[in-house]
């Protein structure tokens, strides 16, 4: 169902203008848009990094690595998808990688910034793209399956995104969820993404549960590569944010494919059903309803 954010109906109609207020949400970029005062200043983030990322995504080591986690993890926890929605979807990189999961299923995918929409529109033609504050989601039970990959920490009230996505989340259905992990680890490059925190475990379940999820898996990843993480953090305790890339993603081929072999055993282990305890990311599963 959608709900309008003007006059708070919830409605069941393929498209906009509300039946009960005609309100039709504002267009940005050709996408709708639904906070678009956010889209235009949001926290001092520089939306030209989308094509940095763009560029890079499908060879990097992480990118890659998460994504085969999620190739792992999602088709166990969610056989059935008949719909879904990535909220901070950027380019579109792990939205085209769902599509491949389920091919039948209908995309959706939402961003802060129009900017990155563009991208994932052409990675994925069929994908429903619009722009939202995950804090005010014009939709209610309306997805089988919620994603949010590193996106509660660029949130200030994540409880109360977490509580929207419940919302929004059909029963029967989930979440998945991938954050920062650990405190420690904080440092220039957090900074230079906007981060408000990493996360401990026992935070994201607790907010996650308070929401009113179950949940179902939880596990640290990036966990292998945190001695070198952290030597990485600390050399940067001195370094300042600036408005360029992330040098974590500007490393050499060979790096580059020894951090990747170390992801795939990683992955490896995690199929074998191990969960680790310690890692630089958070990944978590969590079903509405019993």
């Amino acid at each position: 169902m959608k709900l309008c954010p003007t006059c708070q109906h919830t409605f069941d109609c393929a498209d906009w203008p509300c039946p009960h207020c005609q309100h039709t949400p504002q267009r940005r970029d050709g996408f709708y848009a639904f906070a678009p005062a956010l889209a235009a200043d949001n926290d001092g983030f520089n939306p030209a990094t989308f094509q940095s990322y763009a560029a890079i995504e499908a060879g990097h080591f992480w990118f890659v690595g998460r994504n085969r986690l999620l190739d792992d993890c999602l088709p166990k926890h969610f056989p059935r998808v008949g719909k879904a929605l990535e909220i901070g979807c950027g380019t579109g990189f792990v939205l085209a990688n769902t599509r491949r999961l389920y091919p039948a299923a209908q995309l959706c995918g939402s961003d802060i910034y129009t900017e990155g929409l563009r991208f994932a529109q052409s990675r994925v033609a069929d994908a429903h793209l619009f722009q939202m504050d995950a804090c005010h989601i014009p939709f209610r039970e309306e997805y089988d399956l919620i994603c949010a990959f590193d996106v509660l920490e660029h949130i200030d009230d994540d409880s109360a995104a977490l509580r929207e996505i419940f919302a929004a989340c059909r029963d029967g259905g989930g979440i998945a969820l991938t954050v920062p992990q650990h405190q420690w680890l904080w440092s220039a490059t957090d900074d230079y993404a906007h981060h408000k925190r990493r996360y401990t475990r026992r935070e994201l379940l607790d907010k996650v549960r308070a929401a009113g999820f179950r949940v179902e898996y939880v596990t640290s990843f990036v966990s292998l590569l945190l001695p070198a993480m952290l030597a990485s953090r600390l050399a940067q305790k001195s370094a300042q944010a600036d408005d360029q890339m992330d040098a974590g993603f500007k490393i050499g081929k060979l790096a580059n494919t020894v951090l990747s072999g170390v992801m795939s055993l990683e992955r490896a282990l995690l199929g074998l059903g191990f969960t680790l305890p310690l890692g630089g990311s958070l990944l978590l599963i969590a079903k509405k309803g019993k």
